[in-house]
């Protein structure tokens, strides 16, 4: 998986009912634009996190 920094990311929530979170990548510290990223949520919690397969990237969407 590859991201850059402003990039929109969606954390696909994991059992029947619980909601998705929504963040924005605020660095990337693998090479070539790999994991780990730094991320907020927009509930303002940041969190260095290594992507599963319930993260997906939306590339360009940053503020």
């Amino acid at each position: 998986m590859e991201a850059a920094q402003g990039d929109r990311i969606v954390v696909r929530g994991r059992n029947v009912g619980s909601a998705d979170r929504h963040g924005v990548i605020l660095e990337v510290r693998g090479p070539g634009g790999g994991p780990p990223y730094l991320v907020r949520f927009d509930d303002g919690h940041e969190t260095v996190m290594y992507p599963g397969g319930d993260f997906a990237v939306d590339h360009g969407q940053g503020t």
